[in-house]
């Protein structure tokens, strides 16, 4: 099946408020997938989901923090060895170079705490606004909206943004979900998108917001189109003509 478009206008104000209504009762306990004990540990485990599965992570991090249970000790630590233990997650070079920088920096500049607020977390190596916002809303309880892959794609389905950019999107997130529901409010929409609004293709036949996304529609029209007589022949690429053999005068 083609890539499916995203709707082109945003779900109106009531029509959000309802989808988000939804999301809230299916999912009430909403919280992150990540394994941590405290804000150091979520902060590492964070940077090494980048690009990789909160599963896998979870995999990972018992051997990290047992050799490494602080900001201090991952400070020292050599990279060849850092490496070994988070090659399973992908791109383990660059993450273990960024872990060991951020802790660094938070023994140099934090007295070895992960800092609260979001100027200096995205200081941090390794860390950008996502990652922080993570931080802030799951250790710290802050009001704060991440927008990963998952939240990207069900806001749009949802009809929820029209954002080109994740900042657009929580932009429009922070516009639509009540601020103390922020922290809330992208677990609600990590969690569809892994259980029900997948990609490439959604399952809507069993999802709780059927009735009122406005992305059903959009795949029904695209396989109706695809499904139309002659839809497939007007598709399909035309034979190359046969090169005229009469000579030029």
């Amino acid at each position: 099946m083609p890539k499916i478009p995203f709707p082109k206008k945003k779900a109106a104000k009531e029509v959000a408020a309802e989808e988000l209504a939804i999301l809230e009762r299916t999912y009430p306990r909403a919280v992150t997938a990540l394994d941590y004990r405290n804000p150091f540990e979520l902060l590492i485990a964070v940077i090494l989901s980048a690009q990789c599965t909160d599963a896998r992570v979870n995999m990972t991090t018992p051997s990290l923090f047992a050799k490494y249970p602080d900001a201090k000790k991952l400070a020292k630590a050599q990279q060849e060895d850092v490496e070994k233990i988070v090659k399973s997650c992908g791109f383990f070079r660059a993450k273990a170079r960024n872990i060991i920088n951020c802790a660094k920096a938070l023994v140099e500049h934090h007295g070895g705490e992960v800092p609260r607020e979001r100027e200096q977390l995205e200081a941090l190596a390794g860390v950008g606004r996502k990652t922080a916002n993570v931080v802030m809303s799951v250790a710290f309880e802050e009001a704060a909206i991440a927008v990963d892959t998952h939240v990207f794609r069900v806001a749009h389905r949802l009809g929820l943004t029209l954002g080109k950019t994740p900042r657009d999107v929580e932009n429009d997130l922070q516009a639509a979900v009540p601020r103390e529901k922020w922290r809330h409010a992208h677990h609600w929409l990590i969690l569809h998108g892994r259980a029900v609004c997948k990609a490439p293709v959604p399952l809507c036949g069993v999802c709780p917001l059927n009735g009122i996304c406005p992305t059903p529609k959009i795949i029904a029209k695209s396989l109706g189109a695809r499904s139309r007589p002659g839809a497939a022949a007007a598709a399909a690429p035309r034979p190359a003509r046969r090169a005229s053999t009469k000579k030029k005068a």
